[in-house]
């Protein structure tokens, strides 16, 4: 019988390898565990299909072996635990090994609660986020939503509720289907200069960019490797102008594509560190991809360039009118404080203490979305779970670690932000780095 990897994982930590009980026990090297790693994230992607967002590794380290076709829950935790162990028994005076150690200890933690929430062994929204990504999110209150829904009262005219008013002036701005290529592509190609303005990026880098159907999400970043990606952009509902620029940047520049471009350039191939050959998905690493993602529209367009590049180039291209443009950018930035209604909207649907149609409610008031919009969210939640704090909470906590770092001048700002999208960065230090 051919003995797993993680078998011979175990053998090295007990010294009892190669027939020699009294030998000294070998204790395997940063580079083999960080391999042991990337095996077993793509092992578990046999599996959980949405699991390995991306890879572009060595051949040698997809597993060789068809899958069962039960799920085997137990001896994958069993192969989680026994790395884990071989991590902690690393003996370094290398404080860049060390990290590497840590940083890979926080991954398999979420790998186990990964396997456990597919097995269908499901844990309160917090647990589970704390696990999977490293942090918790904020918890509020109605009184809180109220506060900044009145807010928006005061700022929106016309009549009726917040919630319609403000859907009247968004749909002023809703994309014309045929113009949805047109103007997403000038939207990315502004993204890509201004970031090209201040990164250097591979000179093969590329993107193909696709419009699709019947998904849960608005936009999805399928990195391929080699510096290529495809875009994809979901038309199920109306597409709105700022949409046009969030998703463009969130998704490509300097969001997603860059994000994992100077990883592959600048951990694995510059440096050689094969953990970053695969992106797990349910990782800490999603809150910082997320987060950035996030985070770079700011960067990427400060103060009110969103709304002068809307009216000047996105709007006319659109064949839509700009009169109100202003004001709708301005309902924005109060609207996006309101985006933590999905955590907890999330906390209370996926613990059953909030139902189905009190989702829709606390959505619809509080977050402002319209039905068909609530609905999809709710879909989301329910296939992504705590997925949802990488968009507000994950955002939040890279903006106060990049200001804090990179004060009030936009150039230092970028070039924080290219630190953080290019280095090995664990959760905790970029949390305890903005208290």
């Amino acid at each position: 019988m051919i003995k797993s990897p993680f078998y011979l994982i175990a053998l090295m930590i007990l010294g009892l390898g190669c027939g020699q009980p009294h030998s000294k026990q070998v204790t395997p090297g940063i580079d083999d565990l960080a391999k042991q790693y990337v095996h077993l994230g793509l092992v578990i992607g046999q599996y959980d299909e949405a699991f390995v967002d991306a890879y572009y590794g060595p051949e040698d380290l997809k597993p060789a072996s068809v899958p069962s076709s039960v799920f085997p829950k137990d001896s994958l935790i069993n192969e989680v635990r026994i790395l884990k162990s071989a991590l902690g028994s690393l003996i370094s005076e290398d404080t860049a090994v060390l990290h590497r150690a840590a940083w890979l200890m926080d991954q398999l933690i979420s790998f186990e609660r990964r396997i456990k929430i597919f097995a269908g062994e499901y844990d309160l929204f917090d647990n589970e986020s704390e696990d999977l990504f490293g942090t918790n999110a904020p918890v509020f209150n109605e009184n809180y939503y109220n506060i900044l829904v009145d807010a928006l009262d005061n700022k929106l005219p016309g009549d009726g509720t917040v919630q319609e008013r403000f859907q009247a002036l968004a749909n002023r701005f809703i994309i014309p289907k045929d113009k949805l290529d047109t103007v997403f592509r000038a939207s990315i190609a502004e993204c890509r200069k201004r970031t090209l303005a201040h990164y250097k990026l591979p000179e093969e880098e590329d993107f193909a960019l696709e419009f699709v159907t019947n998904k849960s999400w608005n936009g999805y970043n399928w990195y391929k490797g080699n510096y290529q990606s495809l875009i994809q952009i979901n038309t199920d509902l109306d597409i709105f102008i700022d949409r046009a620029i969030d998703v463009g940047s969130h998704e490509s520049y300097p969001g997603h594509h860059v994000y994992n471009m100077l990883l592959e350039k600048n951990l694995y191939r510059d440096k050689g560190l094969v953990e970053f050959s695969i992106y797990p998905l349910y990782s800490p690493q999603s809150l910082i991809a997320e987060g950035s993602a996030n985070y770079g529209i700011d960067v990427v367009f400060p103060g009110k360039d969103k709304v002068d590049f809307a009216r000047e180039v996105l709007l006319p291209l659109a064949g839509l009118d700009t009169i109100g443009i202003g004001l709708y950018f301005d309902a924005l930035d109060t609207k996006g404080k309101l985006n933590y209604v999905r955590n907890d909207v999330g906390r209370g649907l996926l613990s059953g203490a909030m139902t189905e149609e009190e989702a829709l409610r606390w959505l619809e008031t509080y977050g402002l979305y319209n039905h068909e919009t609530a609905v999809k969210s709710i879909s989301f939640i329910r296939n992504q779970r705590s997925y949802v704090i990488n968009y507000n909470h994950g955002m939040d906590v890279v903006a106060r670690y990049i200001e804090k770092n990179g004060g009030n001048d936009p150039a230092i700002r970028w070039k924080v932000f290219e630190t953080l999208l290019s280095q090995q960065i664990r959760v905790i230090d970029l949390v305890s780095g903005m208290q």
